[in-house]
């Protein structure tokens, strides 16, 4: 392995340790290294500030002149909330910029490698851009379609079924799994459930991970009618961990004034012809809210609505090696899991043995 994949592994491996915490912004990784050495590492920061290039800079201090800065997005060029970090890289006097991929941003789109090069820093685009591309897809996705990366999570019984005859629920996976699941939603802005799987199984939602309780995503529930009781879980806990309610723009006003009195946060939505929310509107309202990365983890019918519209983008499925029987509950409403296992459309792309548990994630071609 060379150097500078070296070097831009451990700045994507840094970017990670961001993710779920630096939205709307993304997560970026950078490393400096001087004379084969690293003097300085970082990544984006809770809330999207500082980014991860002046955070790796200001560790290197003097020892980034004449330098090499591996990041893992293109360096930004515009003011927003902080001064661009071409500028700052420019006036670390570093010699040269391994950057991963050119950042879709209409504000930044190549003038970032532009403002470098014309202060006569080497840059060289595009080690390891597929793994950047995927770290960083909820930021391309919410530049170009206004929509945040859609990852849907799915635990299903041996023979492919979410719970027992009369949707009585069952428990399918060990710890392993559910603290690779905890693990997720600490990776992703938010978690998003349908109102029925909320009145059916009381969840918290967060991440129950010793250490990374804060790390929780905004819990998100489709809730076109208001139905959610002030009594859940989700409401109770709806000041420590952000909640919003996505509903109807015809839903009743004192439903909201209760949830909305309790912490909660409701969206209303136009009503279209088909019955439950629109789920393209769904996911370009949390867009610009700021989501780019959402774990759905919702029932059979959320789940199945997901796929039918096509907005997932990966696949995250748990299958336990318990056997429920012909009268469980499929784990999608009127489709088989094959719609994604099966299909020329979707590839594996990664496999792994999680105690008596398989996870297999699947990746849209």
């Amino acid at each position: 392995m060379s150097d500078d994949r070296r070097f831009m592994e451990l700045a994507l491996a840094l970017g990670r340790r961001g993710q779920g915490r630096t939205w709307p912004n993304p997560a970026v990784g950078a490393v400096v290294v001087k004379d084969g050495i690293i003097v300085g590492r970082g990544w984006t920061q809770s809330g999207g500030r500082p980014h991860a290039e002046p955070v790796a800079l200001r560790q290197a201090g003097e020892a980034a002149r004449g330098g090499t800065l591996y990041v893992t997005l293109e360096p930004c060029s515009h003011f927003g909330k902080s001064p661009p970090c071409a500028d700052a890289v420019i006036a670390a006097g570093v010699a040269r910029v391994v950057s991963a991929i050119e950042d879709p941003n209409p504000e930044v789109g190549g003038q970032g490698h532009a403002r470098l090069r014309a202060a006569g820093i080497s840059v060289d685009v595009g080690l390891c851009s597929d793994e950047a591309a995927h770290d960083h897809a909820g930021h391309f996705l919410r530049v170009r379609e206004s929509r945040p990366f859609v990852v849907l999570k799915l635990a299903v019984s041996a023979d492919g079924k979410i719970a027992a005859a009369g949707r009585k629920p069952i428990t399918i996976s060990g710890e392993a799994a559910k603290a690779r699941m905890h693990l997720l939603r600490a990776q992703s802005d938010a978690i998003l459930i349908g109102i029925g799987t909320a009145l059916a199984d009381d969840p918290l939602l967060t991440c129950r991970l010793p250490g990374m309780e804060k790390r929780s995503p905004v819990r998100v529930v489709l809730d076109r009618a208001l139905r959610l009781s002030n009594d859940s879980r989700l409401v109770h806990s709806a000041r420590q961990t952000p909640l919003w309610i996505m509903t109807s723009d015809l839903s009743e006003a004192h439903a909201e004034m209760k949830l909305s009195a309790a912490g909660a946060h409701v969206m209303r939505l136009p009503t279209g012809r088909e019955p439950g929310l629109d789920l393209r509107a769904v996911v370009h309202t949390l867009s610009g809210h700021g989501i780019t990365r959402l774990m759905v983890e919702g029932g059979a019918k959320v789940a199945s609505a997901f796929i039918k519209a096509n907005l997932v983008d990966e696949f995250w499925l748990v299958r336990g090696s318990q056997v429920v029987g012909d009268d469980g509950l499929p784990a999608l409403e009127s489709q088989t899991l094959d719609i994604i296992s099966a299909s020329p459309n979707w590839r594996i792309r990664s496999a792994e043995e999680l105690g008596n548990d398989t996870l297999t994630i699947y990746g849209r071609l």
